[in-house]
């Protein structure tokens, strides 16, 4: 069944054509996921769908009755009104029995005695049972609180932004809608709430138009790919692993048609130059069609971004952080962490929002002291820091001035090139320079941004969650960028793909401050959790009568000897530990053999606690047999 029929659409702005009489329909049961470069006009299209904006010409042609749920990047909220209340500002009915019902319940909480507001209290919990308005609520509060947010009855006046963005999400979700339109809705929020999300969506039986960067995302939740590219539409069945095989077909459609249309060109100018004579109707239409496929348009080339900034020398002594802490409003946010960045880390930091990753990271930087502990900074260090925000960009300065701040020249890998190439080579071609940056789309800010921080030659690199706003292409180029920067890179994200291509060790934040350490990028470090939340409720249980229908009677011949050896391996292995931190200790002023030190330390602690591991499972095993053995 269609739902909606987008009939060829033309919006631009200025010179800057985004749609070029587009066509497309959606149906029932689709989950379209769409893409392109920072600009192409991905949320201006959301808007149009959604009826927030029109187009210059064209039309949308919707469903009789068509319901749309929209959720745009940037939520607005009524100034007033509980979390709760938002939810259900769509459905007037239901918001205001929820209004009423919370103010009754209040004054009748305030003054018991009070048969007046008694009486109310009844009267709404009866009108809510009618209007099946507490099931309606109790899924609400399921969905905030899979989201994140627990306190429903505080205003929204006092939420974060990012708080404002998962109450806008909760409220999109539980509308009943026959379209649901959602710009970025993995933005601002952690790792664990984007997989509980993509579960939800999985199960979604309502039709989905998105904008999403997240790979994972699109990959599991799309059966349809739509691209935005120069104006024109390109739609693609599957999720965006098929994209990308159905898209490298077409181009080389596109390329094998144009050099069959090349070599016809050639064969019939030949022709022409002979002086053949358009006497007969034969040579009329001869000519004629070369004049028409003459006429036609090669494809575009694609012109992706390069990213080929040099960065600077890196001396022996990187940042060494010693025992640091820090607690904002008596709570602790990071407790006793210790880490001497390797001169070519690849770090991924990760944990619930709020938790202290960007606090983390503005340490490490230079840019906050820790309440205790101390942060050591080489002298040859020179960082580079996109943060969540773009730094002070001054909206009105022209984009080339931006960069030109930094430098007319920027050194790169194979010399040096002027601020002006370096600005094309990121698509934002000589018209767009010389406009101000208030033109620029929120992504196409974000690039820019990342340019002037690149431009620095830095040498140490910190990313704050950099995959927000950045369309995919320009994460791709950022990512292989990243495999040949000769420096660290430190980055907060919650984008699960862009953790599995650049982390090579994980900083995850645990209760009270405590920052634990997994080697591999994110997908080990899950797979590595979950195994040891597991072994941690085995332990805590400490049911071994549950057990013993799955373990046997005795030990096989390989336990029984891992058992007798493995308290001496673990003996072994704390001796070496302990050896290694006394060398760590004497090697402060050797940095290079310090870090050699401290990965032979990561490597024992983790065989280390394996064998601790092991020995806990052998232990109760040990015990269960001889427990058995007494009973008989």
């Amino acid at each position: 069944m269609n739902l909606l029929t987008v009939e060829k659409l033309h919006k631009s702005f200025g010179n800057r054509v985004l749609f070029d009489e587009i066509t497309f329909g959606i149906n029932k049961g689709d989950k379209i996921g769409i893409i392109g470069v920072n600009g192409t006009g991905k949320s201006t299209l959301l808007k149009i769908v959604a009826g927030v904006e029109h187009g210059d010409s064209g039309k949308i042609v919707t469903m009789n009755g068509l319901k749309i749920g929209y959720l745009p990047q940037t939520p607005s909220f009524y100034t007033k009104g509980t979390v709760l209340q938002q939810i259900f500002e769509s459905d007037d009915k239901i918001m205001k029995l929820v209004k009423e019902y919370e103010a009754a319940l209040a004054k009748n909480i305030e003054n018991p005695s009070d048969t007046y507001w008694q009486k109310q209290t009844a009267l709404l919990t009866e009108q809510m049972d009618k209007a099946k308005a507490w099931s309606l609520e109790s899924e609400a509060k399921t969905i905030l609180t899979k989201l994140g947010i627990t306190q429903f009855q505080q205003e929204v006046s006092q939420l974060s932004g990012g708080q404002r963005k998962r109450v806008a999400l909760a409220r999109a979700l539980i509308s009943p809608v026959d379209l649901l339109i959602l710009d970025e809705p993995t933005n601002h929020i952690d790792n664990d709430t984007v997989e509980w999300l993509e579960k939800h969506l999985s199960h979604y039986t309502k039709a989905i138009l998105m904008v999403t960067h997240d790979r994972y995302f699109l990959d599991r939740i799309a059966n349809r790919t739509i691209e935005l590219e120069k104006g024109k539409l390109y739609s693609y069945e599957g999720n965006y692993s098929k994209y990308l095989e159905l898209k490298a077909q077409r181009e080389e459609l596109e390329q094998a048609g144009e050099k069959k249309r090349q070599n016809f060109l050639r064969t019939e100018l030949e022709w022409v130059r002979r002086g053949a004579q358009a006497r007969t109707t034969k040579q009329k239409a001869r000519l004629q069609r070369f004049e028409e496929i003459s006429s036609q348009k090669a494809p575009e080339e694609r012109n992706g971004i390069e990213i080929s900034a040099g960065s600077s020398r890196l001396g022996k002594k990187t940042i060494i952080a010693e025992h640091i802490s820090k607690k904002y409003d008596d709570k602790t946010y990071i407790h006793d962490f210790s880490y001497i960045v390797l001169h070519h880390d690849r770090i991924g930091i990760i944990g619930k929002n709020g938790c202290g990753k960007s606090t983390l990271i503005k340490m490490l930087s230079g840019d906050l002291k820790p309440d205790s502990g101390s942060i050591e900074i080489g002298d040859t260090v020179k960082i580079g820091v996109f943060s969540q925000e773009n730094d002070d960009m001054d909206v009105n300065q022209k984009v080339i001035d931006y960069i030109k701040d930094v430098a007319e020249y920027v050194p790169t890998a194979d010399g040096r090139i002027s601020a002006s190439q370096m600005l094309e080579k990121f698509l934002f071609p000589s018209d767009m320079q010389r406009g101000p940056i208030s033109m620029l789309s929120g992504g196409e800010k974000r690039r820019l941004y990342l340019l002037k921080v690149l431009m620095n030659a830095p040498n140490i690199l910190f990313l704050d969650e950099p995959t927000n706003d950045l369309d995919i292409q320009t994460l791709t180029i950022l990512e292989n960028y990243l495999d040949t920067f000769s420096g660290a890179v430190i980055t907060v994200s919650h984008d699960r793909y862009f953790l599995d291509k650049m982390a090579n060790r994980i900083f995850a934040f645990e209760e009270n401050g405590i920052i634990k350490q997994y080697e591999g990028g994110y997908s080990d470090y899950k797979q590595k959790a979950e195994q040891k939340e597991v072994i941690s409720e085995k332990i805590a249980k400490k049911q071994p009568f549950q057990n013993k229908k799955h373990r046997p009677k005795k030990m096989s011949y390989h336990e029984q000897r891992e058992y007798e050896v493995i308290g001496d391996m673990i003996h072994h292995l704390e001796q070496n530990l302990e050896n290694l931190q006394k060398e760590e200790t004497e090697a402060v002023s050797d940095y290079i053999k310090l870090q050699e030190i401290v990965k032979q330390k990561e490597i024992v602690e983790q065989e280390l606690e394996k064998a601790m591991e092991r020995w806990i499972y052998l232990s109760e095993l040990a015990e269960e047999i001889e427990n058995q053995k007494k009973e008989s």
